[in-house]
């Protein structure tokens, strides 16, 4: 009887993937502080738990829905509310991605084509700079590939529950981070339609019972908490209308599709200081630009997805970041370095070159936006060969049809992955670089099985069929030669030398010497060393916690991770607890990039009046009034200029008595860290403390 033996291969790409992702993590001392902060009050109760709130207290929630940060919370309750421990479920997710493409690509492809798709998921940039921060996106993609071994599963062995089981996972990765869950949709529909061998009709009633499921596990939580009653839950922080669905279809939704820079609030952006809302929905930066709590005066709902912001004072989908020195971008990189020329702040290849990109370093949308230098760092090292590939793959089953139908509808499957995601992100208005990872398993999928597929073109064919794979290496090589270009001010032009000749030799060796199976492996290598170095500069050069990146602008990255992380001021804490007459928060602010350190160091509870960004309408004048009345809170801490909730900022200002800063700071600094915070927007402004009267 044969025993199973484990593959080797796969051991040492697994354990490369788990150092990557977890080496030096506990170093990481911020975080992303947003969601970090909603899993120290998730631990306090079960009330906090259910509705994801952001503060103990249960007054606003995080933007997203709860299962990750639900397990994110069960790890912190365990090991304890520390950085490292809410960041191992993504870094361990992102290794069992790497496994589960490796499950699914054997059996139809091969043990070769297996290895070839795990080692390019593990060396994916984008995949490891997002599994080493606690952002919900590898836990996302873990989630969706386990729906999809789960189908293929279903085809193979006929059976409904597996069906139920895929569908119903897609439910799940939409009460992670809602509509990018439904990206994945058209594939799962589209491959049992062509793959399963059951009857139309039996498809049909398959399908529709598991789009049923589908939508009931989709919006179970979503229905839950918007028929509870708004006084026994927390605001739905992002939301308009205090309503989970608004959120979920609205500002996860079209929202990111057109860019909409929506969520002024109540009181006018402009009256406070912010930017001057154009025309086309763009925004222009003031020349001051921060906020009473750090956060910049002309931004907006967009600004903020996972807690994210930026630096450069402008907000929103479409809004253009101040203009930045030649060669430089304003808010393409996260941690804060200067990008290269070319490079992410500029077009690069596809993006028309010196014109300005939004400000989150997306570059301009259009059909070669992936190949444009601002994101093709990030994703498409191994893009131009998973095409060609998949070329190979059409040319094989033409060629023989019969004989390879289970990988031509495989092969679909990945494609219509990939498509879809591509072209989303092809045109989308807004998003970060970091959801670019739900392009890495249908890239990973269509290298492993491409590399195969050619591979047997090219050593059973002597036409042009058998040139595919010399000229997807030559073309990848290339193309990442190009991209390297964009970089020679930072990494020098060794890389791009090396690459370029190593790339051209090994085409000109495959052309020469076809009976050599180490050379195949050789030219796979050849591809993967710059995404090795890429997806090693977060551990080189310290990673950006809240837009998770990677590339060698890291090296000169200022802030790295912490870049968007506010400061706690010890002096001030002590003022307030020491003045603390049974209030329940501490003090209020006006988002919570400023009460996001507070609760994270300590037990108290801080109210962000205005949700992340602090255009929420949580509250009206008179039911802050209502609150103050009450006792509940009676400290605020704002700044001198306010975006987004005006008029409580107005009201706050008029009522209320300033505190002198003499009054808690100290001679040396009014500003320190604990645990580590470092300086950012919230740390850095000016602020303000009032009492209300």
């Amino acid at each position: 009887m044969k025993t199973k033996r484990f593959d080797t291969v796969l051991i040492v790409i697994l354990l490369a993937a788990a150092f990557l992702n977890t080496y030096h993590i506990w170093q990481d001392d911020v975080a992303n502080q947003y969601y970090l902060a909603a899993v120290k009050s998730m631990t306090q109760s079960f009330h906090n738990f259910f509705y994801a709130s952001f503060d103990p207290s249960g007054f606003v929630t995080v933007d997203k829905p709860p299962v990750v940060l639900w397990i994110q919370t069960i790890f912190a309750l365990i090991f304890g509310v520390h950085t490292w421990s809410v960041i191992i479920p993504q870094a361990l997710a992102g290794v069992g991605s790497v496994f589960l493409l490796y499950r699914m690509i054997k059996p139809t492809f091969g043990i070769g084509a297996a290895r070839a798709a795990a080692l390019v998921m593990a060396l994916t940039p984008i995949a490891v700079a997002v599994s080493r921060t606690n952002n919900i996106d590898s836990m996302l993609v873990f989630t969706l590939l386990l729906g999809s071994s789960c189908l293929l599963r279903a085809v193979k062995e006929g059976k409904l529950v597996w069906l139920l089981t895929a569908f119903g996972l897609i439910g799940l990765a939409f009460n992670m981070k809602m509509m990018q869950a439904f990206m994945v949709l058209p594939a799962f529909v589209l491959f049992y339609l062509i793959a399963s061998r059951v009857s139309l009709k039996k498809k049909t009633g398959s399908l529709i019972l598991s789009l049923i499921l589908l939508t009931a596990i989709s919006l179970s939580w979503a229905v839950i908490v918007d028929s509870t009653s708004s006084s026994s839950r927390p605001y739905i922080g992002s939301s308009q209308t205090n309503s989970v669905l608004e959120l979920a279809f609205g500002y996860n939704g079209t929202e990111r599709l057109l860019g909409q820079t929506t969520g002024l609030a109540r009181g006018d952006m402009n009256a406070a200081g912010g930017g001057n809302m154009q025309n086309n929905g763009t925004m222009q930066a003031p020349n001051h630009n921060e906020s009473s709590d750090g956060t910049s005066s002309s931004q907006n709902r967009n600004s903020k997805a996972d807690g994210n912001q930026n630096s450069t004072g402008s907000f929103g989908g479409n809004a253009q970041a101040p203009q930045p020195p030649s060669g430089q971008s304003g808010a393409s990189n996260g941690g804060g370095g200067t990008p290269p020329t070319g490079g992410p702040g500029n077009g690069g290849p596809g993006g028309g070159g010196g014109k300005s990109m939004n400000m989150f370093g997306i570059g301009d949308a259009g059909p070669l936006r992936l190949f444009q230098s601002a994101l093709s760092g990030q994703i498409s090292w191994m893009l131009p060969f998973a095409l060609i590939g998949l070329l190979g793959v059409i040319v094989s089953w033409y060629r023989d049809r019969r004989g390879q139908a289970t990988e031509m509808k495989e092969t679909i499957f990945w494609t219509a992955w990939l498509v879809p995601v591509a072209g989303f992100f092809s045109i989308a208005g807004f998003f970060h670089q970091y959801y670019l990872i739900m392009l890495a398993p249908p890239i990973a999928a269509l290298s492993g099985i491409g590399w195969y597929t050619m591979y047997r073109l090219y050593k059973n064919n002597k036409d042009w069929a058998s040139c595919l794979l010399p000229a997807a290496v030559f073309i990848t090589a290339a193309f990442q030669v190009y991209m390297l270009s964009a970089y020679t001010s930072q990494i020098g032009s060794g890389w791009m030398y090396v690459l370029g000749l190593a790339g051209l030799g090994i085409t000109i060796a495959l052309l020469m010497f076809k009976s050599s199976k180490q050379l195949i492996i050789v030219s796979l290598c050849v591809l993967l060393l710059t995404p090795i170095y890429w997806s090693a500069t977060p551990l080189l050069y310290g990673g950006n916690s809240v837009l998770p990146e990677s590339g060698p602008q890291l090296k000169s990255s200022a802030n790295g991770g912490n870049m968007f992380s506010s400061e706690m001021d010890t002096d001030l804490l002590s003022y307030l607890r020491e003045h603390n007459t049974g209030e329940e928060y501490l003090f209020a602010t006006l988002t919570t990039v400023t009460a996001a350190p507070y609760i994270i160091n300590t037990d108290e509870s801080v109210m962000a009046l205005g949700g992340f960004n602090g255009t929420d309408p949580i509250l009206t004048v008179s039911e802050l009034k209502k609150l103050v009345n009450e006792g509940k809170v009676k400290y605020f801490l704002l700044s001198e200029t306010n975006s987004g909730n005006t008029e409580l900022v107005s009201w706050i200002k008029k009522h209320g008595q300033e505190i002198s800063s003499d009054e808690y700071s100290s001679s040396t600094s009014s500003t320190s860290s604990l645990q580590g915070m470092k300086g950012g927007p919230g740390g850095e402004s000016r602020q303000t403390l009032y009492l209300a009267e």
